[in-house]
């Protein structure tokens, strides 16, 4: 791919735009995002709060520990946190610097005030609006779609700022649909690697960190650390045992950033983790290590994006395939082994269903990791999935389709379930 391709600016915006740095998982961090800005244009500390989520934020945000609070669970402390020691310049990032005085103040402030949470319907996956009550003064921030847009800012009926929400697109991204496997193909294998060693180096540093104090300390199950004792060392099992124990980490309260993957930190850690260790255990060289990184990261966007950012279908599934490629790419595979790789763990782990963040996600990360090496390890031993089998279509762009319509359309009525079920 040519420099002047269109696509070939795209394509590293999109991982730019896709790989940010995130502390804890990222609903709940968007909640206490909208909430800082809120106390922000508010100007003081509120005496009353009303937050309205849509199921999947709650879903999302019930049962994983918010990251410096003393580990707090939930939307309260999501959106404490925010109001209490939130910098809204920093984003995901908004509760990264919070001192054990705050964290103090934090619990005070749950003790103290009124904080009332609403289930929303508005037509939208993705949906934040949080209200902030000083007396008579109000301010109101709305998120919708993506975990940083937000679309209304609003104090004491004066409209500060306000952008159209047209369903559920991502207006001010670039254009997700430009992607297809043969052009990602085509990028990682001629991209000039200095144009995205940033991004992915700091991936790389971000990841591999957090996965380390997974195995280190002590987090949720500690997935990463039962793999390693039932199977032992090798570079199979170490490569999910690292992505499960990255994802026990922050799943469990860690403070330790991540970079993550459309949207989504487990995601990021998913995408990244596994095929990092196999390039450690293979010796292979830093550029192709960032080509194998930039396959899996864009096979994982592509495959996430007719499905959206929040679903009944787990995205631990997309990641897995992607690191499945990435590993393909590292192990001497060409196109032919890549897109087969995920096809056939596509096939293998798509009934993976997402009950919101917690503990369990570690589990779901090391089948999903071990479903794309299987299918890696399928195609050069002579074996496949083939069209007809299930969901699986001729052609992984049919395929990929065919993964987007089941979790975008055909799982609304099972993620409904999952969210009665979670807060009935």
């Amino acid at each position: 791919m040519d420099k002047t391709d269109k696509k070939y600016s795209a394509y590293i915006q999109i991982l730019r735009e896709e790989l940010q740095p995130a502390m804890g998982c990222t609903e709940p961090i968007a909640l206490a995002y909208g909430a800082a800005v809120a106390r922000k244009t508010l100007g003081e500390l509120p005496d009353r709060v009303v937050i309205g989520a849509s199921g999947s934020i709650i879903k999302n945000v019930k049962s994983v520990i918010v990251p410096n609070t003393n580990h707090m669970k939930g939307i309260a402390a999501a959106a404490t946190a925010g109001i209490v020691a939130g910098d809204p310049d920093m984003e995901l990032e908004v509760i990264a610097s919070v001192t054990p005085e705050q964290i103090a103040q934090m619990q005070t402030f749950l003790d103290q005030t009124p904080i009332d949470v609403e289930h929303i319907d508005n037509g939208l996956t993705f949906d934040i609006v949080v209200t902030l009550y000083k007396g008579e003064s109000y301010a109101k921030v709305r998120i919708a779609n993506f975990h940083t847009n937000i679309v209304l800012i609003e104090k004491n009926g004066e409209i500060l700022k306000e952008e159209k929400v047209e369903g559920e697109s991502e207006e001010g991204l670039t254009d997700r649909s430009l992607l297809n496997m043969e052009d990602i193909w085509d990028f990682i294998t001629t991209v000039d690697t200095a144009d995205i060693e940033d991004i992915l180096e700091r991936q790389i540093k971000y990841n591999m960190a957090i996965a380390w104090e997974g195995l280190r300390g002590d987090y949720g199950a500690n997935i990463g650390s039962v793999l390693l004792d039932m199977n032992g060392d090798d570079i199979r099992t170490r490569a999910r045992a690292m992505a499960a124990a990255g994802s026990d980490a922050r799943m469990n309260g860690c403070e330790l950033p991540v970079i993550i993957n459309s949207g989504s930190g487990n995601q990021g850690i998913t995408a990244s983790v596994p095929v990092i260790v196999y390039a450690e255990e293979l010796g292979v060289s830093r550029e192709k290590l960032h080509r194998a990184l930039a396959l899996s990261n864009l096979t994982a966007i592509h495959q996430k994006t007719p499905i959206g950012r929040l679903s009944a279908y787990c995205g631990a599934v997309n990641a897995g395939a992607g690191a499945g490629a990435g590993i393909a790419y590292l192990c001497g595979g060409g196109y032919p082994e890549v897109i087969h790789t995920v096809v056939n763990a596509i096939a293998i782990v798509s009934g993976i269903v997402c009950d919101g963040a917690k503990a369990s996600c570690a589990a779901k990360i090391a089948e999903a990791v071990d479903a794309g090496i299987l299918g890696y390890n399928m195609y050069i031993r002579g074996q496949q999935f083939h069209g007809g089998d299930g969901i699986v279509t001729k052609g992984v762009e049919n395929t990929i389709r065919n993964v987007g319509r089941l979790a975008r359309e055909g799982m609304k009525e099972t993620n409904e379930e999952i969210i009665d079920i979670m807060i009935g």
